[in-house]
């Protein structure tokens, strides 16, 4: 080469400008559809940015002088494996009937938390693991600030500018690799320089460092004092430890005390692994450190980019299979917290597709197969006392998180709460002997890393049997959805058939109507206290018992069985009809028109129950029409997500919308509110308040509710695909593709106008085609991966 010096200088100017493009392609604008972003760091935790691999959660602040990432592992709580039956509790079971049915409800509450509670009277908590702690000095007066959250790659970025110099940060956590991973970068060399360490809000904790390692160790804290209810907790044996590597790339890495700092380097990545010495409920005998060596030993010589690659190839399989597409306009380009601030008036579309994918988004981050599944957060916490333990409240909360799994195409989503449940028929068994002397299993209305199945709390709304019988459900959906005989025969079958024996020899005969079977003592959650013969019971036992009849007939086994099953189900209480017109909450009719409760129990016909529909039963969805004009449109967050999803269920798309802008609102409080303050935090967590993730969930469910029913059947079994059934007047033109019916079909729908212009279904199984839209039908057989489409003039 003739001008060494010349190719050197080219070769500079084009790193050079290499590195400005990089960060001008990643700062570049997203689409508004699939991005969150903010123009200044996360001052408070509901304001930091998720991420999560359904193990690993995190929760980042953007900091730009100190920065916090906010971790957590899934099975860092309180306690230790745990028992929670009530011993000889069955002998009180006859006697607490007999004073509801004389109407000495005090005596009864009285006699259930004396001798039909669970030991202790509460359950154990969700802990927050730790905080990676990274300072950069002299970054304080940072510039040309942007924080963002991409929902297409699953990485949260940081940009800013500090004398003249660029910087970024990437953060993810990577499911194939189980590692939290944060990459800085600058686009000049030698300008990165910073010190990392660890720290965690445990009283017993230790860290150190070993080369390029920052070490955390400790054990969780006890369940918190304040919180304690009645009754003796189990003392926390759980042991944690967390991991910090730290590569630098170019400049030097030194040990400063229990830190590491890096100085003029070019770049450096971190990876943080973290694991507890949970196995399953029963045992607690793991070693995180060798878990810890495993998973750092999993990624030595990969590269940044091979490990981005993959979390990303891993990630876009399951989020890129629905697409919406609302429409956007000026307006949606804004930081995140602006749109959220004007969404009442502005009603941007955009927003709604971006809450909608927000909520796959974080179930994608928050439950993987081979995980615990969704809790009332999620993933993420970061107190040691978080609202309700942060466990699984199985009265609405856990089930509205997998109301999305299958109809928005993340079936395998749904593994976690299936394993939960199949937990839980085990541990429940022995609350059905000890608790009511019966066969079969039973949970309650809450549950907990250590699967207690007991009632909690209070008998006044904790003695509600029907928490099980509600989760089992979802076992049956992801039949509906998938078709999987394997899958019925192995797993859900033997779950239904034993929490269906259970149920068989529960119902009791009403003395008043000996012609009914009633449940009790039981409740309404969680409203007007300990009765016998709520609503809500009675429809889902019926749910229970036909799902479990059928899935007999399906697998050709239990004939006499289930027989016997739809023989009791016929009997059951059915769906009354009060004095205000309104859907009864209880066989006894009594229901308060002033009574704005968040729960609306009852409806659970309507949603998620298929019982009640105006196509099918017009008189009781009429009555479900009064309650909710009872109830009203606001609540707690959660609860106005569900009054979404019962308004399409109603088919008036106007109705659900008003509730989806009521739940796009900002919520500014971190107290607790049982009330009327629900909405979303800036960072789009959905606020009960405080934070409860379901409410995400039932916004993404309402969404595809909407746009998509499969709940219905004609007299041959088959489902009927409804199309549009309740489409919103301020949604008129969009399409979405991907989403999932019953029966086996992945579905694609553009409309413009307010009428269809086109319908794409996909048979997966090769099932019977019903597809409705504007009360037509069109029916044909289908073959399994052919697709059929349709256009307005078909209907």
């Amino acid at each position: 080469m003739k001008n060494p010096s010349l190719f050197v200088f080219i070769f500079i100017l084009s790193y050079q400008a290499s590195c400005t493009q990089d960060f001008t392609e990643n700062k570049a604008e997203l689409s508004p559809s699939h991005t969150l972003w903010y123009s200044q760091p996360a001052e408070v935790w509901t304001e930091a940015l998720p991420v999560g691999n359904g193990r690993l959660g995190a929760m980042i602040y953007g900091g730009t002088k100190e920065e916090t990432i906010q971790f957590n592992e899934e099975t860092l709580w309180t306690g230790q494996p745990h028992d929670y039956a009530h011993e000889g509790a069955h002998e009180y079971f006859d006697e607490l009937r007999q004073l509801l049915w004389n109407g000495e409800q005090k005596k009864a509450h009285d006699l259930g938390n004396e001798q039909f509670m669970s030991q202790p009277f509460g359950q154990l908590c969700y802990q927050p693991f730790g905080n990676i702690l990274l300072s950069f000095s002299g970054h304080e007066n940072a510039v040309n600030y942007k924080r963002q959250l991409n929902l297409q790659n699953a990485i949260s970025s940081v940009f800013y500018e500090v004398d003249g110099v660029n910087f970024k940060r990437e953060v993810f956590t990577s499911t194939p690799d189980q590692t939290t991973v944060v990459r800085i970068e600058a686009d000049k060399k030698g300008e990165i320089n910073f010190a990392a360490t660890l720290d965690s809000p445990h009283s017993k904790y230790e860290i150190s460092v070993e080369g390029d390692v920052v070490i955390l160790r400790g054990l969780a804290n006890n369940y918190p004092e304040k919180n304690i209810r009645e009754g003796v907790y189990p003392e926390s044996k759980v042991t944690f430890e967390a991991r910090l590597k730290v590569i630098n790339e170019g400049g030097e890495l030194v040990q400063n005390g229990n830190s590491i700092q890096i100085k003029n380097a070019k770049s450096a990545t971190l990876y943080l692994v973290a694991a507890t010495s949970f196995v399953d409920f029963n045992d607690i005998s793991a070693d995180p450190a060798k878990r810890c060596e495993n998973y750092l030993a999993q990624i030595e010589g990969k590269s940044y980019q091979n490990i981005k690659n993959s979390h990303i190839s891993d990630y876009q399989e399951l989020y890129n299979r629905v697409e919406l597409d609302l429409g956007e306009s000026e307006i949606s380009k804004r930081p995140t917290d602006e749109r959220l601030n004007t969404f009442k008036q502005d009603e941007d579309p955009s927003m709604v597709a971006l809450l909608y994918q927000y909520g796959r988004y974080l179930l994608i981050s928050s439950s993987r197969p081979g995980t615990q599944p969704a809790n009332l957060q999620g993933i993420w916490n970061d107190k040691l006392a978080p609202p309700w333990d942060s466990k699984y409240t199985i009265n609405i909360n856990t089930e509205m998180n997998y109301w999305p799994a299958e109809i928005t195409n993340l079936s395998e989503l749904t593994d976690p709460v299936i394993q939960m449940v199949e937990d839980l028929a085990v541990t429940g068994q022995n609350i059905a002997k000890e608790h009511y002397n019966l066969e079969g299993w039973v949970t309650h209305h809450n549950t907990d890393i250590w699967r207690g199945a007991a009632p909690i709390n209070n008998a006044n709304h904790g003695l509600w049997p029907s928490g099980g019988a509600w989760l089992s459900q979802h076992l049956w959906w992801h039949y509906q959805f998938t078709g999987d005989k394997d899958y019925l025969r192995n797993r859900a079958y033997p779950i239904l058939k034993e929490a269906s024996r259970f149920f068989a020899e529960y119902l009791v005969t009403d003395p008043e109507n000996p012609e009914w079977l009633v449940s009790g003592p039981s409740n309404s959650p969680e409203n007007g206290g300990l009765v016998m013969a709520p609503t809500m019971d009675h429809q889902i036992i019926r749910n229970l018992l036909a799902n479990t009849a059928e899935a007999a007939e399906v697998l050709g086994v239990d004939a006499d069985f289930a027989k016997i099953l739809k023989a009791k189900r016929a009997k059951i209480a059915p769906n009354q009809i009060g004095k205000h017109g309104q859907l009864q909450e209880w066989l006894i009719d009594k229901d308060d028109p002033k009574n704005e409760h968040r729960h609306v129990s009852h409806l659970w016909g309507l949603h998620p129950g298929n019982e009640i529909h105006p196509l099918t039963t017009p008189e009781l969805a009429e009555a479900c029409k009064v309650t909710l004009s009872h109830r009203g449109d606001g609540g707690t967050g959660w609860s106005r997500a569900w009054k979404i999803n019962f308004w399409a269920r109603l088919l008036d798309g106007d109705h659900s919308f008003l509730l989806l802008k009521n739940l796009m609102v900002p919520s500014r409080t971190q107290e607790t509110n049982m009330k009327d303050k629900g909405g979303l935090y800036m960072n789009l967590f959905d606020a009960h308040p405080p934070f409860q993730i379901d409410g995400n969930f039932g916004a993404t469910s309402g969404i595809t509710e909407m746009l998509l029913q499969s709940q219905l059947r004609d007299e041959a079994g088959d489902y009927f695909q409804d199309i549009l059934p309740a489409l919103p007047s301020d949604l008129s033109t969009g399409k979405i593709s991907g989403i999932k019916g019953r029966g086996g079909f992945e579905i694609s729908i553009a409309w413009e106008n307010d009428k269809l212009t086109s319908v794409d279904l996909k048979s997966l199984l090769g099932n019977k085609l019903n597809v409705r839209y504007a009360g037509k039908v069109v029916s044909k057989k289908t073959t399994a991966g052919e697709t059929y489409s349709f256009g307005l003039t078909d209907f």
